[in-house]
């Protein structure tokens, strides 16, 4: 894996690429649609279901059905390879999002799936013109290259984190926590500041202050680099929008909404903590062992 993840040759088809997909998929509804923004996370990993229950289903029907089974794996075969095309439409457009080692993986990973849809295709084109052993074999190399696929985009989530909250561990003190002077947001609208490891973006909003998680959910990007317009603050990577009162997501990519703290202001200080709805198992500290 860190072969791949250092492979920087791979930058420059790979950027290619990337300038293409952001050019034909500008921010917006279908993008959001793709992104899963109103599903409330990735929409990608709902929809490789489809095709590899369908491929490994044919798969047993192979191996156990006997002739009489071949018609039945043939049309799984071709609806994997039709439920395939939404699936890859949002797989390129996360992976759009990415940069460096993730984008690298990602690169891998698409070419991999895309290298398995060719191969069941041929499989099904086989298949329907009799030739039921040529065909098995096509998907047996299908499959093979599936669990590539699917190898390469288990480790892009589950150790590298695409597509996950990168909120999703940053959490504040539970009691009120002293964290800037009141002057801080003098002459301006927003400001960051660190409270422990969590950076906090302080918004001034109609004469009080709202405390924010400063990462954006999506790919962490620092909000305070951002804008902030008509109650809302844009991303300034990936262009996602956040309500500031309640950090609902506007407008995507970004699936996630922001994290909101409690502020307040005390004797000219501003101070934020926790929300008790926001306390759960996962945030919890570790205690320390002897």
């Amino acid at each position: 894996m860190r072969l791949v993840e250092h492979a920087e040759t791979l930058d420059r088809p790979a950027g290619a690429v990337v300038t293409a997909i952001n050019k034909w998929l500008p921010a917006g509804r279908i993008e959001d649609a793709l992104s899963g923004t109103d599903l409330g996370h990735p929409l990608h990993p709902l929809l490789v279901t489809v095709p590899i229950g369908a491929w490994v289903s044919a798969g047993f029907l192979d191996a156990l059905g006997g002739r009489g089974a071949r018609p039945a794996a043939t049309k799984l075969v071709g609806l994997g390879a039709l439920a395939a095309v939404p699936a890859t439409l949002t797989g390129a457009s996360d992976w759009a999002d990415t940069l460096g080692a993730e984008r690298r993986v990602g690169a891998v990973h698409a070419v991999s799936n895309y290298a398995a849809v060719a191969a069941y295709v041929a499989s099904w084109v086989a298949r329907r013109r009799g030739r039921h052993g040529v065909g098995i074999g096509l998907s047996a190399l299908g499959a093979g290259l599936l669990g590539v696929s699917g190898w390469l985009g288990g480790h892009l989530s589950y150790a590298a984190g695409v597509g996950v909250d990168t909120t999703a561990f940053s959490t504040l003190p539970p009691d009120w926590t002293d964290v800037a002077p009141e002057t801080v947001l003098t002459g301006k609208e927003m400001a960051a500041v660190l409270v422990g490891t969590v950076s906090v973006l302080l918004v001034k909003r109609s004469g009080t202050v709202v405390a924010l998680s400063n990462r954006c959910t999506h790919r962490g990007a620092p909000l305070h680099d951002g804008s902030l317009d008509d109650g809302c603050i844009e991303c300034p990577w990936h262009g996602s929008r956040f309500g500031v009162a309640d950090g609902r997501v506007v407008r995507g990519p970004a699936t996630r909404p922001q994290q909101v703290y409690e502020a307040r202001v005390r004797d000219g200080r501003i101070q934020v903590r926790q929300p008790d709805e926001q306390r759960t198992l996962r945030t919890n500290p570790v205690a320390s062992g002897n």
